[in-house]
């Protein structure tokens, strides 16, 4: 990508830090509020774009600094167009996934829409670090292992790339919603994520509202806490999966250092801090954690907290051993729940088909060759 150790990726740059560079170069600080409208507004991804910068600027910028943190190497679209799977290549050559979901607002599909289609939402799910080291053993990012945190500049990038490309397809408003729930767990580099979440909600950035980011975390209770001291109006997801203890330890391997007492405590901390529901996100696996009784185990868990599950048929990977639950347990299991009067959706796949789960196309290309079928183009991308 012709990045430079010496390039500052302007990405990981907030308003400080970017009037500190331009002031250092002897510019007028008028510079920075062009330089962002032009990133985060414009949209574009070259400084030539930059018209009303001198040519001089252009050039220092162009040589000094970045822009260039990912690169696009594969892609694949759903069969009904409205999920769009991404991978990315970074100066190192290691790759992260992020996901594009959009929701129609009304009955019908995209060739019956009007022209951008008829899009409700358009959400855009991030990572924050290249494998992830929960090691969940159902997750295919989990069972990859994990290799290192993202960038600032990079966890960024991923939404400025399908804010570019809504653009393109006509949107006044590219993205609604932005979920912090691809490869890696959040809160384990808090200020990455934290600093990330400012970019979103900057105004002189990207300007989105607090209550249309969603971080979700595997239950780090740190970085909880950390979110509470905030102040923000940012929406909490706990990847839940298990009722009890001994469960969780062998689903979600940090409950071991962070067990559901104390879980649960952070997560009745965040409701009384902010108001805000907390989601629990629920995978539901054959056999391992979707009977009634645990059903009935979740919902004594949640009682008398303001909150929402979203259970999850488990999406398929490569190597586990742990397969979706059938659709009438999955049924049942909300059943018990909404008789519990625990508010239950069951979550509306999404590129199931092309292997929307995390982790899953970066193993499609990096760890085995490349399959596709009739419903799945895999796209390279030059």
């Amino acid at each position: 990508m012709n990045v430079t150790e010496k390039q500052i990726d302007l990405l990981s740059l907030d308003t400080h830090e970017l009037t500190g560079l331009i002031q250092s170069w002897n510019e007028p600080v008028y510079r920075v509020s062009q330089i962002q409208k032009w990133l985060y507004h414009e949209l574009v991804d070259s400084f030539d774009a930059m018209s009303n910068l001198p040519r001089a600027l252009r050039a220092r910028l162009r040589q000094e600094t970045t822009l260039e943190s990912l690169k696009l190497i594969a892609a694949q679209d759903s069969a009904d167009g409205l999920t769009r799977k991404a991978l990315f290549q970074m100066a190192d050559g290691q790759t992260v996934e992020t996901v594009l979901m959009r929701y129609l607002d009304a009955p019908g599909s995209p060739e019956d829409s009007t022209d951008p289609p008829n899009i409700a939402r358009r959400t855009v799910c991030i990572s924050t670090q290249v494998g992830c080291p929960v090691g969940c053993p159902f997750c295919e990012t989990g069972q990859a292992g994990y290799i290192r945190n993202l960038t600032l500049g990079q966890v960024v990038a991923q939404v400025l790339y399908f804010a570019r490309e809504q653009k393109r397809q006509g949107y006044a408003t590219p993205l609604t919603n932005i979920v912090i729930m691809g490869m890696g767990e959040p809160f384990m580099k808090f200020n990455v994520t934290w600093r990330a979440i400012e970019a979103f909600t900057d105004p002189a950035r990207l300007g989105m509202g607090a209550r249309r980011i969603t971080v979700s975390t595997s239950g780090y209770v740190d970085g909880i806490r950390a979110l509470i001291e905030k102040h923000s109006q940012v929406n909490l997801a706990i990847s839940l999966h298990a009722p009890d203890d001994a469960l969780r330890d062998e689903l979600v391997p940090v409950n071991r250092k962070y067990p559901l007492r104390e879980l649960m405590q952070a997560c009745r901390d965040y409701v009384r801090a902010t108001h805000r529901r907390v989601t629990f996100e629920y995978a539901l696996m054959d056999g391992i954690n979707d009977s009634p009784a645990q059903a009935q185990a979740v919902a004594q868990l949640l009682a008398g907290l303001l909150c929402h599950v979203n259970l999850i048929p488990l999406n398929p990977t490569s190597a586990s051993p742990y397969q979706r639950s059938p659709y009438k347990r999955v049924l049942e299991f909300q059943r018990v729940l909404n008789q519990a009067n625990i508010p239950t959706t069951l979550r509306v796949e999404k590129g199931i088909e092309i292997a929307a789960g995390c982790g899953q196309l970066r193993q499609q290309v990096t760890g085995r060759k490349l399959q596709t079928d009739k419903n799945v183009e895999l796209q390279p991308v030059t």
